[in-house]
């Protein structure tokens, strides 16, 4: 059984199917949650990751999965447009984006350096002297991501998943074994395996985690251009602008001409229980970057707003692996703000940690040096 049909849950839930096992999932719904990290209109999907090289090569077996799966579906809820990210100072030995480049390019990628000519010429909506320096890289783009989470949950019950509607409040505990989930109506559910999805909420769920996970918001606010072909493909990309110093960062202009740009710094720790108030007071805030960096967007009707609740780990690293002290308890969560990439991989790691072989990298682990790097952002 699974708790919680996030991304986690939901791609976790598919591939265990898949597998032959019988899943039930617990999760109040409707999937996608309206508070879930991953439902909202785009999450960004790039393999430009800083320095490090692991997710970098993770996200070149992901990126084929998204394209397999627009090729599955029918439908394209991955938009390879491409990323940009843009500096306010020449690119540098240890900068995120010069070594987000090195290793796109030692990895055998195309990347097109921009400088601000190049930039007013190919992305006109920027304020291209700000950024004199930066690169496009065509491996990347955005995803629909609640409409991702309902595909992968639509095709989870095809396979037989079940989903049991209710609010997990505890675990089942039995000889020294977890064997279930108490639900909020007083009712259990049981299996061999509990594998806890359950996101910005795992840490509250799992309190042997608080030192080394715990919830954080991050705000994300939509605008609506009255003419948003400016900010469309491929005039305009996912982007991040100058994001190790500033943490901002969005993407092109969706279907119904929305402008998505959100903030990621480190966060306000947060009970993901309590009441969510959109962050409006972010407004004035995000004004300034736009009048700046997107002077064509800055007076935009604001038409939304919301925090972003990341399941943050110390390290950045996901937590996707048997408790090594609770028996046939797994924990698949811990996303860091960077997890829904990844969506195409996630069920795979999931089922394999339930299978005893997790990915080295997402093993439990006790708490180490706390890691604040700019790779940490989805959206």
């Amino acid at each position: 059984m699974i708790v919680g049909a996030g991304v986690f849950g939901a791609a976790a839930a598919r591939t265990l199917a898949a597998r032959g096992a019988a899943v039930t999932v617990v999760e109040p719904g409707p999937v996608p949650h309206v508070d879930a990290a991953s439902t909202d209109i785009s999450k960004a999907i790039r393999m430009d990751y800083g320095a490090d090289a692991f997710y970098a090569a993770q996200m070149e077996a992901a990126l084929d999965g998204w394209a397999a799966w627009n090729a599955a579906w029918g439908e394209r809820l991955f938009h390879d447009d491409g990323v940009t990210f843009l500096a306010r100072t020449p690119l540098a030995t240890g900068g995120f984006e010069f070594e987000s480049a090195r290793v796109i390019e030692a990895r055998g990628h195309r990347i097109e350096r921009l400088d601000a000519a190049a930039l007013a010429e190919r992305f006109p909506a920027w304020a291209a002297t700000r950024y004199p320096d930066g690169y496009f890289n065509p491996r990347g783009g955005w995803a629909a991501s609640g409409a991702v989470v309902a595909r992968l949950w639509s095709e989870a019950l095809a396979r037989g998943v079940t989903h049991r509607a209710g609010r997990c409040v505890g675990l089942v505990e039995e000889a020294g074994r977890v064997t279930g989930a108490r639900l909020a109506d007083g009712s259990s559910v049981h299996g061999d395996a509990v594998v806890v999805a359950a996101g910005a909420w795992t840490a509250a769920l799992l309190p042997q985690l608080a030192e080394v996970m715990w919830a954080t918001a991050q705000p994300v606010l939509h605008f609506r251009p009255a003419d948003p072909t400016p900010f469309r493909s491929p005039r305009f990309v996912t982007w991040g602008a100058d994001i190790a110093r500033t943490g901002w960062y969005g993407f092109p202009a969706n279907d119904e001409g929305i402008v998505k740009v959100a903030h990621h710094g480190s966060g306000e720790r947060v009970d993901p229980s309590a009441p969510r108030e959109p962050p409006w007071a972010e407004e004035g805030r995000f004004r300034a970057f736009l009048r700046d960096a997107l002077p064509g967007l800055a007076d935009a009707p604001l038409v939304g707003a919301r925090r972003c609740l990341y399941s943050d780990t110390f390290d950045g690293d996901f937590w996707i692996d048997r408790d090594p002290d609770r028996p046939g308890l797994v924990v698949a969560a811990g996303g860091s703000g960077h997890a829904f990439k990844f969506a195409p991989l996630l069920g795979n790691w999931a089922a394999d940690a339930v299978d005893g072989r997790p990915v080295e990298r997402f093993r439990w682990r006790g708490r180490g040096p706390d890691a604040t790097e700019a790779a940490r952002f989805d959206g």
